[in-house]
């Protein structure tokens, strides 16, 4: 009955504890560990921060960005997973390589019959140059076609090759490559035509 407020009061705080986890810590309380030295700090320092030197930073990058297109380019050329780019690597993307460099292609001729076909529109004889506007007209809707049936034959073989495999963008990959004459074509082909890719 005779009891002191404050007494009553100590007991309650202190059976209470803060909840840290409610409350950020206090900037004037003491942060629970020794503050560094000053030759422990600046060593800590240095560790983290690059070389001030700009011209030394940027040549290793240039070496080193020298370093990574000679592995690609011998990569590219050997047909090494390992250092192909990013657009080149996977079990899909090799289907697809391989899968178009097994088969004879109407657009890999385009280039050469593009050629051909710019030469006879020159020359100043209407018959002939009439002649290569109908071959512009054969020429690209056969490319069409033989594109079209080499897309739906791929995406069905890549589909019951790779069914749980993500196929995004490797059947416009491949048919890019049938484009490019099979020489000229990057990574190598490593099958031969008519091999079964």
């Amino acid at each position: 009955m005779f009891r002191s407020r404050a007494n009553e009061e100590k007991a309650r705080t202190s059976k209470v504890t803060p909840d840290l986890s409610k409350h950020p810590r206090d900037p004037q309380a003491p942060k629970g560990r020794p503050t560094p030295k000053r030759n422990e700090a600046q060593q800590r320092r240095r560790a983290v921060t690059p070389t001030t030197d700009r011209k030394e930073a940027s040549k290793r990058q240039r070496e080193a960005r020298r370093a990574d297109m000679a592995k690609q380019r011998q990569a590219l050329a050997s047909g090494d997973e390992r250092y192909l780019p990013a657009r080149d690597k996977g079990p899909v993307r090799r289907f697809a390589r391989d899968y178009v460099d097994s088969r004879w292609c109407l657009a890999e001729f385009f280039l050469p019959l593009a050629v051909v076909i710019l030469v006879l529109s020159v020359v100043q004889v209407p018959g002939i140059q009439s002649i290569a506007l109908l071959l512009w007209l054969i020429v690209i809707v056969l490319i069409i076609i033989d594109s079209a049936g080499i897309w739906f034959r791929m995406r069905k073989q890549m589909n019951e090759r790779f069914p749980n495999e993500p196929k995004g963008g490797a059947l416009a990959y491949g048919l890019m490559r049938t484009l490019q004459m099979r020489r000229m074509r990057l990574p190598k082909p490593q099958v031969k035509r008519g091999e079964r890719p």
